[in-house]
Order: C-alpha cells, then structure tokens, then sequence
C-alpha cells in the first residue's frame, strides 16, 4: 500500500532538506532525472582527493526523491568516492534485489525499503545517488593528468 512508502517519518525528511541551493564553486555538478515521474536532482560537489568537503542540492522531486536527498545532504560531506559509489550499489540492491538496506549512518535509507514493491518510484528514489556518483566521476575525470603530460 502507498501510504508504506509515504508515512511520517519519509514526510519529515522531505519537509527538512538541509543543503538546499547551490555552491558557488563547485568542482562538479550533475543533475539527475527521473522520465518517469518527472523529479529532477542537481547536484554540487567540492571534494579534497576522495573526500568530499562540501555539498549542495537542487531538489525538484516527489517526497521519495526529498526524502533520498535529505539523508544524502546529512551525511554526504565527509564521506569517500569509494564510500558512495557502494552507497549507491546498495540502494539500488536493496530496491531491486531485496538486498539489505545500508548501516551505520547511512541506516536512514531502512526507512526507503518499502518503495521496492513499487517499481515506479524507483528511479526518483535513485535521483540524488546517481547524481551524486555522476559528480565525483567528473572530478576524477578532470584530475587525471592528461596523456602525454607524464614527465619521462
């Protein structure tokens, strides 16, 4: 039943989005959206090597993709490349495979475990993860040293 997916504490998320705007100079930004439903996420992202330091968000979703974006924009900062790509393998998991919803403070997305019954909904879900790792792919792509660059 919808109202699974849609109950309080999935409401509260999508009414309390932190980080929301742009940054002024991000070192990548990404945008995500759902054909499906139409919600689109655009994503700002500043990162130290792996880490990333700072994050902004333009969240034009369903309450699935505000309520995704909410725990993204709470614990992004901080988090590794290579933490948020498995981030993103989980979720996907978890909505496609029955995997198990990701721990730790990252255990919020539990509360998204109920939108795998609903096919529909979960490319909006997806939104922010995907645009997130679309982001950090660009940052590494531009600090790659650039072929024939190398010293000999």
């Amino acid at each position: 039943m919808l109202n699974d997916i849609y109950n309080k504490r999935i409401i509260e998320l999508a009414g309390n989005i932190p980080r929301l705007g742009r940054l002024p100079a991000p070192d990548a930004s990404a945008t995500a959206h759902s054909k499906l439903c139409g919600s689109t996420v655009k994503v700002d992202l500043s990162m130290d090597g792996p880490v990333v330091t700072d994050f902004a968000h333009d969240v034009k979703a369903c309450a699935l993709g505000q309520a995704s974006s909410s725990i993204m924009a709470s614990h992004v900062v901080g988090s590794t490349a290579t933490e948020l790509r498995e981030l993103r393998e989980t979720v996907r998991k978890m909505l496609k495979e029955n995997g198990r919803p990701p721990e730790g403070k990252w255990a919020d997305i539990a509360l998204l475990e109920p939108v795998r019954d609903y096919k529909a909904r979960h490319a909006s879900t997806m939104l922010t993860f995907d645009a997130v790792v679309d982001a950090i792919g660009q940052i590494e792509a531009k600090n790659k040293e650039p072929v024939g660059a190398q010293a000999n």
